[in-house]
């Protein structure tokens, strides 16, 4: 079986989150989305929070499923007994951080590899803080998020 991991923070989970989602899981027999526990970022939503999100929006993707973990990628990935990692990039500047991170695991793991899926146009400009900063701000975040969660994000972020 081919598994995949796409790791991330998910705060919250975009609709570019759910395209590299859906195009990663045609890529696989399972595709984990992994949501991490990152000590130098301070969340809107808790660990719990992300993973519900997550659930809410995949209930219906029948090779997707979502689990947290703490601690190294690589070391998940060993655990999962998966073979790629997938990472979204929206612009070089993702990609000159991804792929360090990408190195490092390989020096970690060889034969873990790493694939860049790029994001789809239409998402291009989105963001997980893009969308908090609106839904602080009162803004309109349709078509942003999965239309599904919409509502859980205003009451969470505008409180």
């Amino acid at each position: 079986m081919k598994v995949c991991v796409y790791p991330g923070s998910f705060d919250p989970v975009t609709n570019g989150h759910l395209d590299i989602i859906d195009r990663a899981a045609k890529l696989c027999d399972k595709l984990i989305v992994a949501v991490l526990v990152n000590s130098r970022k301070n969340p809107a939503f808790s660990l719990e929070e992300r993973v519900g999100l997550l659930e809410k929006v995949l209930k219906d993707r029948d090779n997707v499923v979502v689990e947290s973990f703490d601690g190294l990628l690589i070391d998940f990935i060993k655990e999962k007994n998966a073979c790629s990692i997938i990472k979204g990039l929206r612009a070089v500047s993702d990609f000159e951080y991804e792929l360090q991170m990408a190195l490092l695991n390989k020096n970690l793991d060889p034969d873990v590899e790493t694939l860049f899926m790029m994001t789809n146009i239409n998402y291009f400009f989105l963001s997980s803080s893009a969308v908090k900063e609106l839904a602080r701000n009162n803004g309109n975040i349709e078509g942003l998020v999965p239309e599904c969660i919409r509502e859980d994000i205003m009451n969470k972020i505008t409180k």
